[in-house]
């Protein structure tokens, strides 16, 4: 039997069986070896959230160790602190005593501690004739020394989970960011799709996450979302292939109408100049012009233009386009270039394409190139400025304008 090492508490207090089959265990798990005091709070620190201990129990803990003069336990030296709760509240950071006896239960009924109570319940040590303490009545550290591996596992826990836990956030926040663009990308252009049930679905999924989740929480909502965004990926990827599918039929089609089977120049480019050539008619129908946009949105979406206007501001629409005169120049983009943009686009929409390509210019390795294939687009009525001038405007959301 273990009946030396089960004690019961003083007074009213009372004991539970759950406190003596923990002192039992304590006794019988008690390695032969040492742990650095220190190393096993930092890790009773860690796990304290799974021991059920609050911050303040944490600080009485240290309080009692702080009373252990060595810096290791040792299983064959006494492991039993006997402070009064008065030099606990001190170096407790003068903690309240009815909290410290709350706190002090607490670290027992983690089975941190176990109280070696004496016959009238104070605490204090006796000292053979050589000054060596013979007996001792207070609190019993030996359960932190024979649970210094389980409390280094607990903290290795804690630590992974806590890993695991800021990863599923990131993830989470990724996959948020990436649902909530393709949608208002989706919707912007016109894609087909039931955009508004997707964009329902991803408010209902966000709004499900708390304000402090756990991992479980992130893990079911990321869950959604990540299907929720390969659906709409699938959608738009379907219907790209739908649009290159019927791009590539019409190209076809013209191919085999314009071919002529009876020539042996068939495969070979004609630059229009060869004797007997004719031009191919352009054809018969005007295009029409490209839709011009506020001056103030173009201005919201390419700040970096106004510092090239007079005074360095632009306050209307001749502002701009002398500003534009300045950057083109800069940029490289030949007179040619311009006025062909101008003469396809209008002079607004040419002026504010520049001021677009002088927002990205970090990023175009030729201006004039750029905005030749614009022009060339724009003259297929392929191109539209807005797209642009939007996603512009979403970098640049807070940037001051500066029109008179």
């Amino acid at each position: 039997m273990q009946t030396g090492n089960v004690t019961t508490p003083f007074g009213r207090r009372p004991v539970s069986l759950a406190l003596v089959r923990q002192q039992i265990r304590t006794a019988e798990a008690r390695p032969a070896r040492a742990a650095d005091k220190w190393k096993i709070f930092r890790d009773a620190c860690e796990a304290r959230a799974l021991l059920g201990l609050q911050d303040r129990a944490l600080a009485v803990l240290n309080a009692l160790l702080s009373f252990y003069p060595e810096a290791e336990l040792t299983t064959d030296a006494n492991l039993i602190v006997f402070p009064s709760n008065a030099q606990l509240s001190v170096r407790a950071h003068g903690i309240a005593h009815a909290t410290l006896r709350r706190h002090l239960a607490a670290l027992v009924e983690a089975g941190l501690i176990v109280r070696r109570d004496s016959a009238n319940g104070k605490r204090f040590a006796r000292k053979n004739g050589a000054g060596d303490i013979d007996d001792a009545f207070g609190f019993d550290l030996a359960p932190l020394l024979a649970r210094a591996d389980e409390l280094a596992q607990l903290a290795q826990q804690v630590a992974a989970d806590r890993a695991r836990l800021r990863k599923t956030k990131e993830a989470l926040t990724i996959c948020r960011r990436d649902v909530r663009k393709l949608i208002s990308a989706a919707i912007e252009e016109g894609a087909a799709g039931d955009w508004g049930r997707n964009e329902d679905v991803f408010l209902e999924l966000t709004g499900r996450i708390p304000r402090t989740p756990t991992l479980a929480d992130i893990e079911a909502i990321l869950e959604e979302l990540e299907m929720l965004r390969e659906e709409i990926i699938n959608q738009l990827d379907l219907q790209e292939d739908f649009q290159n599918s019927s791009t590539n039929d019409a190209h076809f089609e013209r191919h085999i109408q314009n071919s002529n089977p009876e020539s042996i120049h068939e495969l070979e480019p004609s630059s229009g100049k060869e004797p007997g050539a004719k031009a191919e008619p352009e054809p018969n129908r005007r295009r029409e012009p490209l839709k011009a946009f506020p001056l103030g949105m173009v201005l919201q979406a390419c700040p970096e233009i106004a510092m090239y206007g007079p005074d360095g501001a632009v306050s209307s629409w001749r502002d701009l386009m002398a500003a534009t005169v300045v950057v083109r120049s800069m940029l490289g983009v030949s007179p040619s270039a311009y006025q062909d943009a101008c003469d396809v686009m209008g002079p607004e929409n040419a002026a504010a394409t520049m001021a677009c390509i002088l927002e990205r210019a970090g990023h175009i390795n030729s201006a004039g190139g750029y905005l030749r294939d614009l022009t060339a687009k724009a003259r297929c009525e392929q191109f539209s400025l807005g797209p642009m001038l939007m996603a512009l405007m979403k970098a640049n959301p807070v940037r001051p304008m500066r029109a008179g």
